[in-house]
């Protein structure tokens, strides 16, 4: 028999791209489409729903056209997205009677504060291991019905319906046979309860969601229905679905409790695996779904850091460092050792474990004999120290998963760099693995899709099927690292508001 392809559909933020694998976890066709986002007002960000799913369909078609190889060879399809970004439409005429109110945006924000001065924060988490925040998709959805003429009414006659990307893409994909979502994006809304694993009718009541726009809630690999079969030449199982964190954590083969993974990016999202114990954060990390695969349930700790790959923008964009992110390595690895030189890149305030949207950027330690080289360098140290306040918190929350020797996988733009990956070895005190493939989050959801096909025997079986990395040991002096992070703690709370 032809060696099975799966293919994955990503679909992000700023682009939506389709990756065939083989059951090796190899890529064999990749196509992408960038997507445009608007701003209507102030903190507001949104998506053509529609144009998500044009696009969606044209990169599947492409990457299919260009494997060279015959559709009837893809046994399964897997789905990953944006996670938090919401979708309401028409059950009859398929179209969204909005715009896609993304994962950004936080017109909900006095909705959010409303809640937490009525005391609903605590029981809020107690549910759904969230924080009261615009980020969400709760708040976002009732916004929508209470802001688009006559949208309540329609909706709690079930005319509407609702759901995260993947949502609304396996509904399109379906022709409408489908209106379903996996338990990881549903665990993003703060309508789901992660213990009981269902809509929370007391979470629906506060934030007035009616239960009828919401999807059904599958496993990550499950039957989420077949592509109607004009869209690629034959119908395909759509056997996998997870958020974009999640599928990169399966991506990296973080299937066990103690594993964890950081992606970075503009910023960073750190996951570590606690099993099928959900841990309760005191440094208010999120608790969340990673995983559920034949009915049981896994859970991890997150924490995100706003300001990660976007500080080494800054170095160019603020301070005229030109070249991009290779000539601020280049210029940040002549530093002077060290310098005492500390940056804090809170430019939109600072997130997990701090929590402060109103600090704001700053830079300490500057002396006569510091310069360009030495800030560049204590930039890129900012997204490593930012990973070890993580780090701490996830130890301090979850001793049993963490366990005595972690180590951490990371991927993403910054991963590329191996300065910066031995950086980050050396001011975590941990072994780092850096992706030898960067498009983690699609290959987690082919894993899923392949599980779900029974292309792999088990969830150990699939994270098996992911290239191999090298793992980089720390390296630098123990007191010169604590040194360091001594002088980080020390500067973050010169900066907070």
């Amino acid at each position: 028999m032809t060696d099975p392809l799966i293919l994955a559909l990503d679909q992000g933020t700023t682009s939506t791209r389709a990756i065939l694998f083989d059951a090796g976890g190899r890529a064999v066709a990749t196509a992408s489409r960038p997507l445009r986002q608007s701003y209507p007002g102030d903190g507001w960000v949104e998506h053509d729903a529609e144009e998500i799913w044009t696009s969606a369909v044209e990169v599947m078609r492409e990457a299919v056209e260009k494997c060279g190889r015959p559709v009837a060879d893809v046994v399964a399809m897997g789905i990953t997205n944006q996670r938090e970004t919401v979708v309401v439409w028409d059950r009859d005429t398929g179209r969204p009677i909005h715009p896609a109110i993304v994962w950004q945006d936080r017109r909900t924000a006095p909705t959010c504060e409303r809640l937490v001065k009525a005391g609903a924060e605590e029981r809020v988490t107690e549910v759904t291991g969230l924080l009261l925040d615009p980020y969400f998709s709760g708040t976002k959805i009732a916004w929508i019905l209470d802001n688009v003429e006559g949208a309540r009414d329609r909706a709690e006659q079930g005319h509407l319906l609702c759901g995260t990307i993947d949502t609304w893409l396996i509904w399109k994909l379906t022709g409408g046979g489908s209106h379903v979502t996996d338990a990881t994006n549903a665990s993003r809304t703060l309508l789901f309860d992660i213990g009981a694993q269902v809509w929370s009718p007391e979470m629906l009541e506060i934030f007035n969601v009616p239960a009828i726009l919401l999807p059904r809630v599958l496993d990550c690999a499950a039957d989420f229905g077949q592509t109607l079969p004009d869209l690629l030449g034959r119908a395909i199982p759509i056997t996998g679905v997870a958020g974009d964190q999640q599928a990169a954590l399966m991506g990296q083969g973080c299937v066990h409790p103690g594993e964890m993974k950081a992606t970075y990016g503009t910023g960073c999202f750190l996951l570590l695996n606690t099993g099928e114990q959900k841990a309760h954060s005191r440094s208010r990390l999120l608790t969340t779904v990673a995983a559920r695969v034949a009915g049981r349930t896994t859970y991890a700790l997150e924490g995100s850091i706003f300001i990660a790959g976007a500080a080494i923008q800054w170095l160019g964009e603020g301070l005229g460092l030109a070249g991009g992110p290779a000539a601020a390595e280049a210029l940040a690895r002549t530093a002077k050792p060290d310098s005492g030189v500390v940056v804090v890149p809170a430019f939109t305030g600072l997130g997990a474990p701090w929590w402060d949207s109103g600090a704001r950027g700053a830079i300490f330690g500057l002396t006569r004999d510091a310069g360009l080289a030495e800030i560049a360098a204590a930039t890129f140290d900012a997204c490593a120290l930012q990973t070890r306040d993580l780090v701490e918190a996830m130890r301090a929350d979850a001793p049993k998963a963490f366990g005595k020797s972690a180590e951490l996988r990371i991927d993403g733009g910054m991963s590329q760099s191996g300065w910066f990956a031995q950086r980050l070895a050396d001011l975590t005190n941990m072994t780092v693995w850096p992706a030898s493939y960067q498009e983690t989050t699609a290959l987690g959801a082919a894993l899923f899709a392949g599980l779900g096909a029974g292309v792999y025997a088990s969830i150990e079986d699939a994270a098996k099927a992911r290239p191999a990395a090298e793992g980089l040991t720390p390296v630098d002096d123990p007191h010169r690292r604590e040194a360091a992070y001594a002088r980080w703690l020390d500067a973050v709370p010169r900066v907070r508001s």
